[in-house]
């Protein structure tokens, strides 16, 4: 990306894209060690208590830090906080996600604490966050719930059902114990935050940042955090869009966990469904058998082999997503390994061929018999059975072994994020 040019002391404009405008204060902060970094749109009312609420977090955490506001305002907001000593990116409304993503390139400092700029996360108390980075911890989510929720601060509905409901999803899903995911104050590693690559424009980045923290295993720990409630007189974004916001805002946001835990449904879920299939065909492959008075036959082999087929399609699969999600290259390069591409097309063919001379075994008794009844037909067609689901599974194999090496050949290990720019001072 080519480097931004200078138009002036104060203000540094992006050729590559000429939407973001970043807006450098007189008494800026030389080499910061936190960078505070909050999106903000007709904040009027509230910014200023805002930034007097971030410089006495900083004063009291003894640190030197940036304020960076990230602003798609029609108001007066940027110009009070340019004027209280914070840079101001200017950026179209193009969602928080996106605001978060473009903000990337001039973040300076090696920590960033991110929140909303309305008063209802503490920014007086960043200490505790800074006390965590130099525990060397890469990611810190403010959790409301173990701090503090001022009374009105949360609709019963969201405090009680689907904020609870959403961290019980992501809490199976990921195998995690996170009591807060949908806080908007918390703390990353500029590095780590690059390496999340984050995609969301929106409001699910809360959750992908969770999942990819997961994903990159990530040193992580919760710090309580005091939630207030709105400031009298200031509506806040869900209220101005509509009703309908919060809704949307917690249905992107479960998307955003399934999508990125795909293989939890998958992988696991098909070593068992395909390990059953095999024990209800496998026995029966020479014929009925009759089990406390009940005989079992064909239509339970092709009920064990269904199993088997959509088994080892799903584990498959749950390899291949996580093949996909894994930003290190350490987990491409795991199954890739363990699907040894030599040896899994040894037995591959080997399984391939099996099935094919189980089935030209029943074939051939078939045509010897004048294509009709013969007296070994029961045996022969389980037999035959057995050899098409070899067939099956053998192919499935093959084609999945190939995905696999393909997905660990051209899949990138810790790619860049595409909207980052270069770190300038101004």
């Amino acid at each position: 990306m080519e480097s931004p040019a200078q138009k002036m002391h104060n203000e540094i404009t992006f050729p590559d894209d000429p939407g973001l405008i970043l807006l450098i204060p007189q008494d800026d902060v030389a080499e910061p060690e936190l960078s505070i970094v909050i999106p903000a749109m007709n904040e009027e009312s509230v910014i200023t208590e805002f930034m007097n609420w971030c410089h006495e977090g900083i004063a009291a955490a003894g640190v030197r830090a940036e304020i960076l506001i990230l602003d798609s305002s029609t108001d007066k907001t940027p110009d009070i906080a340019l004027a209280m000593g914070a840079r101001v990116l200017k950026m179209p409304r193009r969602g928080l996600g996106r605001a978060y993503i473009d903000s990337l390139g001039v973040i300076r400092g090696k920590y960033v604490i991110l929140g909303d700029a309305d008063c209802t996360y503490d920014f007086r108390k960043i200490q505790p966050f800074m006390e965590h980075f130099h525990e060397d911890f890469e990611f810190i989510i403010g959790s409301r719930f173990a701090g503090s929720i001022e009374d009105g601060a949360m609709p019963a509905l969201h405090r009680y059902f689907g904020t609870p409901l959403t961290i019980f999803i992501l809490n199976v899903i990921y195998g995690t114990n996170f009591s807060d995911i949908h806080c908007g104050m918390r703390g990353v590693t500029l590095d780590a935050f690059k390496r999340m690559n984050l995609r969301s424009q929106s409001w699910e980045y809360a959750s992908e940042m969770i999942v990819k923290s997961v994903r990159l295993k990530l040193r992580t720990i919760e710090a309580p955090v005091h939630f207030y409630k709105d400031r009298e007189g200031r509506e806040s974004h869900h209220k101005r869009i509509g009703w309908f916001s919060p809704w949307h805002a917690g249905w992107i946001n479960l998307r955003a966990m399934l999508i990125f835990g795909a293989d939890f449904f998958v992988l696991k879920p098909g070593i068992i469904l395909f390990l059953l299939g095999l024990i209800i065909t496998v026995p029966l492959s020479m014929g009925p058998l009759t089990v406390g008075g009940v005989t079992l036959s064909l239509n339970t082999m092709f009920l064990g082999a269904t199993f088997s087929i959509v088994g080892l399609q799903s584990f498959f699969l749950g390899c291949m997503a996580q093949g996909l999600y894994d930003p290190s290259g350490v987990t491409k390069k795991h199954w890739a390994e363990k699907f040894a591409y030599t040896p899994m097309m040894i037995i591959s063919g080997f399984v391939m061929g099996f099935g094919l001379l189980l089935c030209l075994n029943f074939a051939s008794a078939y045509a010897q018999a004048g294509f009709t009844l013969f007296d070994d037909m029961i045996s022969t067609n389980h037999l035959a059975v057995s050899g098409l689901l070899a067939i099956v599974l053998s192919f499935i194999t093959f084609t999945s072994t190939l995905l696999l090496h393909a997905i660990n050949a051209t899949m990138p290990a810790n790619p860049k994020n595409p909207a980052t720019m270069a770190d300038h001072d101004g």
